[in-house]
C-alpha cells in the first residue's frame, strides 16, 4: 500500500470500478485538492488523492451502499452537534473496538469517541443506520479504511482478519467491485 505515489494499475482498477467516463468533469481537480489539503493541514493518501483530483469527487454508485461522498461532505444522518472536525489530528484507533461491549470502559470514553468520529479521517460514505466508512488521513492508520458505527469501529482488510481483501482505498473498492460481502464474515 503506497500512500505517497499513485499506482497506475490501482488507478485503472478504480476507473473501471466506478465506470468514470465524463472526461474528468466530476473530478475535483488538483487545485481544489491542494486547497482542501491546505485548509485541513493534511495530504490525502494515494490512490484516493488522485482519484478525487482526476476521476470523480463522489459517485452515486457504491461503495458504500449509498454511494461515495464528495471529499468535503458528510452523510445526511451525521448529525449536527456543533463539534468541529479536525482532520489534522491523528485518528486514535489502531485496532477494532466495540465500545458497546467494552467490559472496562475508561472514564474518558466520550472524549475518545469524539476523536474516533472527528479526528484524522474523511467520511467516504454510508451503508445507512449510522454505519459510515472512513478513510484515515492522519495517524498510524493513515490510508486505511474503517467502518465506524454507533457501537464500534473496525478496520478493513485481510491484515485485520475481517476480510480477504487488501487494505486501503483501492483494496476496499476492489472488494466492493468483486461483490464480496465482507461484512457477513464479521
Amino acid at each position: 500500500m503506497n500512500l505517497d505515489q499513485a499506482d497506475p494499475v490501482e488507478l485503472a482498477a478504480l476507473r473501471e470500478a466506478f465506470d468514470v467516463d465524463d472526461g474528468g468533469e466530476s473530478a475535483l481537480g488538483w487545485e481544489a485538492v491542494h486547497a482542501f489539503e491546505a485548509e485541513h493541514g493534511i495530504v490525502l493518501p494515494e490512490p484516493y488523492r488522485t482519484f478525487v483530483a482526476e476521476m470523480t469527487d463522489g459517485s452515486h454508485s457504491g461503495p458504500p451502499e449509498y454511494g461515495l461522498m464528495p471529499v468535503a461532505e458528510l452523510p445526511d444522518d451525521w448529525g449536527d452537534d456543533g463539534r468541529e472536525r479536525d482532520l489534522s489530528r491523528p485518528f486514535p484507533l489502531t485496532e477494532a473496538w466495540v465500545w458497546e461491549e467494552d467490559p472496562d470502559p475508561s472514564e474518558d470514553i466520550d472524549d475518545v469517541l469524539d476523536q474516533v468520529y472527528d479526528h484524522g479521517s474523511i467520511v467516504l460514505g454510508t451503508d445507512g443506520c449510522a454505519m459510515n466508512w472512513h478513510l484515515v488521513v492522519t495517524g498510524p492508520h493513515r490510508g486505511h479504511v474503517w467502518l465506524i458505527s454507533d457501537v464500534g469501529a473496525l478496520p478493513f482488510g485481510a491484515r485485520f482478519g475481517f476480510t480477504t481483501a487488501d487494505p486501503g482505498f483501492a483494496g476496499w473498492v476492489r472488494h466492493w467491485a468483486a461483490n464480496e460481502p465482507w461484512h457477513d464474515a464479521v
